[in-house]
């Protein structure tokens, strides 16, 4: 029987392949934004599904996708602002 947090992460997974597809379609830039922010999501709803059904390597993987996300957004921000600064 397929449970709730089993369709968080079944959406997760589905975000995941869609960012991915866009990547490689060049729809997405994967020093920007929304490749990291998309990312970041993925790892927060499939850590859902894994919190209630654990695999620790998984957990592991999905912790790691987290931060470097998250290392990505600020990369991002910090860039944006230099720029917007040199502009000014």
């Amino acid at each position: 029987m397929i449970t709730i947090p089993d369709l968080i992460g079944f959406s997760g997974v589905a975000l995941l392949i869609v960012t991915y597809a866009m990547l490689q379609l060049d729809k997405i830039d994967p020093k920007g934004f929304w490749y990291s922010f998309n990312n970041l999501i993925v790892a927060i709803l499939v850590t859902v599904s894994l919190v209630y059904t654990p695999n620790l390597a998984s957990l592991v993987i999905e912790f790691f996708w987290f931060i470097i996300s998250a290392y990505g957004i600020y990369m991002y921000f910090k860039i944006t602002i230099v720029i917007e600064n040199i502009f000014i």
